[in-house]
């Protein structure tokens, strides 16, 4: 899998230009996103959290939850307790403020962790999410793998995350979007002009479909589902332990 990285010139590792690139863009991230994906980000996301929901868990850890938008979504489901882990501090910290606001701070905790590496026993989490993070993971399969190790037997994980559409004509029109008109978007509402070029560039080559199916059960994950979104420029991926 390419490892492609959002400043091409530096000699950081892909994890820490990645970090470097979310503390850079956290304030602009939230409305951003909401250009981007034209509000349609958040309705990908209840779905989401009606799969977490079905499964009525107690403990729920959302991975590169950034600035907390699915964390915060899955109060809904009941969950005693939802952590919310992220590498950036900068993304973390506006997720905190917005968590004070809507005065979940005793059911939602935000931790500064590695997605490869992360500070919790195994079998701690009924629920796992990522939600448009795992193309940042800089060794996907060793992230996906820690995910298995701290997820519950029974246990559900559910991906969602950036994909190509295959049918004409949504792959043309995905194409020109992302080349042409979604770099243009960020460097108007962007500090870093090169992150959301990277971000288009990362969602472009990352696998989807039964590709990313294929690496979940490579790596461990059983009952492993895809839906995509939206004629396919997003898809959820659920599976299980």
């Amino acid at each position: 899998m390419s490892k492609i990285k959002p400043y091409k010139d530096s000699d950081l590792s892909k994890k820490e230009q990645v970090t470097k690139m979310f503390d850079t863009i956290s304030g602009d991230y939230d409305g951003l996103n909401r250009v981007i994906s034209f509000g349609i980000d958040i309705k990908w996301r209840k779905k989401v959290v009606e799969l977490i929901t079905a499964q009525h868990p107690k403990m729920v850890l959302d991975i590169a939850t950034g600035t907390g938008d699915l964390a915060i979504a899955m109060a809904n489901t009941n969950a005693e307790k939802i952590i919310g882990l992220d590498i950036s501090s900068g993304m973390l910290e506006i997720g905190k403020q917005k968590i004070d606001k809507k005065g979940l701070s005793s059911k939602i905790e935000m931790v500064l962790g590695d997605s490869e590496n992360m500070p919790f026993e195994d079998n701690t989490f009924d629920a796992i999410t990522v939600a448009f993070g795992v193309r940042n993971f800089e060794h996907l399969e060793r992230g996906l793998k820690d995910i298995l190790r701290v997820l519950k037997p029974g246990g559900i994980f559910v991906i969602l995350e950036t994909s190509v559409p295959t049918k004409t004509p949504y792959k043309q029109g995905y194409g020109l979007y992302t080349k042409n008109i979604l770099p243009l978007i960020g460097r108007a509402f962007s500090k870093d002009r090169i992150a959301y070029k990277y971000l288009c560039e990362s969602a472009s080559i990352f696998p989807y479909g039964e590709a990313l199916n294929n690496i979940l059960r490579k790596t461990g994950f059983i009952n492993v589902e895809d839906f995509p979104q939206t004629f396919g420029v997003a898809t959820i991926y659920k599976s299980s332990k």
